[in-house]
């Protein structure tokens, strides 16, 4: 990126997980002009069949186990994550919501309900009722989950938990216990999927599969976006009774859908994820420092721990305004650096964002 002054900034972050393909992909750019060319927004989409979301929706079904095969459209992550909820109360009949501690799922009021941080939620009480938070990779927990929970909905890797990696089989033993009790499985994905871990979904690495699925993000290659994914007969419960049990007014816009569709192609076509466990190996090789604590992560997901905020925020001011690369730390784990690069991102950039970090380590702590 560079500012009005022509300096140049490395981003190690991606707009917090959205430039999965780097800013202004020459492929995205070209499918926007090539749409704003065509129509911009027609109608609430059902009216009018459009081509951008109906080819987006079944490029996205075709990375998708077979029972995924109905998308529903949004403008975010959050906006996703209500309908999921909503989608998963009809369908059971149940009330009861659950979600882990430290998971953060968005900012409108029921995605923020089963958002596991007290001090984000306390100002904009009462909330959502029926909510109960559990522990994520505590299999001792998962006995919370039962035949009056409507849906778990977790993170398959917690992002601003400062990336907590499913250890154990946690994911296998949470997937069987959805299935005992009838409880729906919501998967949310939306900073760990489209290539962010090295697959195209993240739950592909745990042999599981999620009853509904949420992701935005890094689907858009900057574009605005978000979608829930389910089967058709889950689905269906938000067709009737009433109709337009969920509506939208620019969910699936069809600019939105037609960056979504080239950055879905870029990723498979480009093969990026065939680089991503390199790429993250590449910096977890150099960034050593007595001051870092822990590198954690999952593909080009990552944490850097350092001792406390304080430590960890000189260094992410100096990185920017020394430096010139943007990182930044994560909402429920303040003593963790952030570093979500693009799937693009080079070696050279590698090892040019890893030497000027460790000189920001050593400016600030004497080292």
């Amino acid at each position: 990126m560079y500012g009005p002054d022509g300096r140049r900034y490395l981003d190690l972050i991606s707009g917090i997980g959205v430039s999965n393909v780097g800013h202004r992909h020459p492929k995205v750019i070209q499918a926007i002009h090539h749409q704003l060319d065509k129509y911009l927004h027609l109608m609430v989409y059902g009216e009018l069949v459009q081509a951008p979301p109906a080819e987006l929706a079944h490029a996205l079904t075709q990375t998708l186990p077979p029972h995924l095969d109905a998308v529903y459209f949004t403008n975010s992550g959050t906006e996703a994550v209500e309908g999921a909820l909503k989608l998963a109360k009809r369908h059971t009949g149940r009330t009861e919501l659950i979600s882990c501690h430290r998971a953060y799922h968005g900012s409108t009021h029921g995605a923020l309900s089963v958002t596991g941080s007290e001090g984000f939620k306390r100002s904009y009480r009462p909330l959502l009722p029926d909510i109960r938070h559990i522990e994520f990779n505590d299999f001792t927990d998962l006995e919370h989950i039962t035949e009056r929970t409507a849906a778990i909905i977790i993170e398959t890797v917690q992002g601003e938990a400062g990336v907590r990696v499913p250890e154990n089989n946690y994911l296998q033993a949470l997937r069987k216990r959805c299935l005992y009790t009838g409880t729906l499985l919501i998967l949310d994905e939306i900073q760990c999927g489209f290539g962010r871990t090295g697959s195209f979904w993240a739950f592909e690495q745990f042999g599981i599969w999620p009853d509904i699925l949420v992701c935005a993000k890094g689907m858009g290659g900057g574009m605005p976006i978000g979608a829930f994914i389910a089967p058709q007969p889950i689905m269906a419960g938000i067709r009737s009774n009433p109709v337009l049990g969920h509506c939208t007014t620019f969910g699936g816009h069809p600019v939105s859908c037609a960056a979504s569709l080239a950055t879905l192609r870029v990723i498979l076509e480009e093969n990026l994820l065939a680089g991503v466990a390199e790429k993250a190996a590449r910096f977890r090789r150099q960034l050593v420092h007595p001051a870092i604590r822990e590198v954690r992560g999952q593909g080009l997901l990552m944490a850097v721990e350092f001792d406390s905020y304080d430590v960890l925020k000189p260094i992410i001011d100096r990185a920017l305004e020394h430096e010139g690369i943007l990182t930044d730390w994560f909402l429920f784990c303040d003593n963790s650096l952030r570093l979500a690069p693009p799937l693009t991102i080079t070696d050279g950039e590698i090892d040019e964002a890893c030497a000027a970090l460790l000189r920001a380590i050593n400016y600030v702590t004497g080292q």
